[in-house]
């Protein structure tokens, strides 16, 4: 399993860190399988296997059951756990008894935490002070949709990319370990990823970070409609999954399944009731 030694080193290095969203066992264990550096169980289950509109109805339960999950189909990758709307915005007491919770039941290497307001700086330096490495998360922060405004791209105007910087900076000095850039103009995932020591990894940020994340299920195109401007698919489970699941259907009702390979005999018929 990677360390947070080894992902600064590979930033060091120049060597491309790969992270899958992944929501359960069999998810987890195929990303472990095809040897992906890093998993995260983000909150966006919600939206992709709990049919949610956002992720601000997921629960702390909800993250702590998934992860295990994930922890339990990867054993030996590093894994990430996001911390859910208002899990850690009532009070920096509050917020670290819900981390010790998730990490402690997840057995996650890291939590990852959105923003980068004065409580949310403090809160990752005291999380880092406890014992547990935070992730931090800026630009589109699906949490703060609501405020945001919607699904947008973040930093497009000069101001905003200079908050953007400036909360970067914030967020490597406070002690994470590594901060994710979600809906980024590549020029400024560039400039803040040569600004800070820790390593950025993209969602809509462009290729100059220190890695990239996307969701499993939009690599598969897995359940998903729409895909976005992002996402790049490599393979088309939809597809797949119907025509598989029609061909099982025809077969039923055309008695060609079970055929006798797919059942059980008994060794004599002087067995069979009369």
């Amino acid at each position: 399993m990677l360390t947070i030694l080894d992902l600064k080193k590979m930033k060091q290095n120049h060597e491309k860190i790969t992270m899958v969203t992944a929501y359960d066992y069999p998810s987890a264990k195929h990303a472990e399988q095809a040897g992906i550096d890093t998993i995260l169980v983000g909150d966006s289950l919600g939206m992709v296997v709990l049919g949610y509109d956002s992720t601000v109805q997921v629960t702390v339960e909800n993250m702590i059951h998934h992860g295990k999950a994930v922890k339990r189909g990867a054993p030996n990758t590093f894994a990430v756990v996001d911390m859910p709307f208002m899990s850690y915005h009532i009070s920096t007491e509050d917020s670290l008894r819900q981390a010790a919770k998730i990490f402690q039941e997840t057995n996650a290497q890291s939590l990852k935490i959105e923003g980068a307001s004065a409580g949310i700086i403090e809160f990752i330096q005291r999380l880092t002070e406890a014992g547990i490495p935070a992730i931090g998360h800026l630009g589109l922060t699906p949490q703060s949709v609501n405020v945001l405004g919607g699904f947008k791209v973040q930093g497009k105007d000069k101001a905003a990319a200079a908050k953007l910087l400036h909360d970067a900076k914030k967020v490597a000095a406070s002690g994470a370990v590594a901060l994710v850039l979600e809906c980024v103009p590549k020029e400024l995932a560039d400039i803040i990823t040569a600004s800070i020591d820790i390593p950025t990894i993209g969602i809509g940020a462009g290729s100059k970070c220190d890695g990239q994340v996307l969701v499993y299920h939009d690599i598969l195109k897995y359940g998903v409609d729409r895909l976005p401007r992002f996402v790049k698919p490599y393979s088309d489970v939809n597809q797949i999954g119907l025509e598989a699941i029609k061909g099982y259907i025809s077969d039923v009702k055309t008695q060609n399944f079970p055929s006798d390979e797919h059942s059980f005999f008994i060794k004599s018929k002087d067995l069979l009731p009369e």
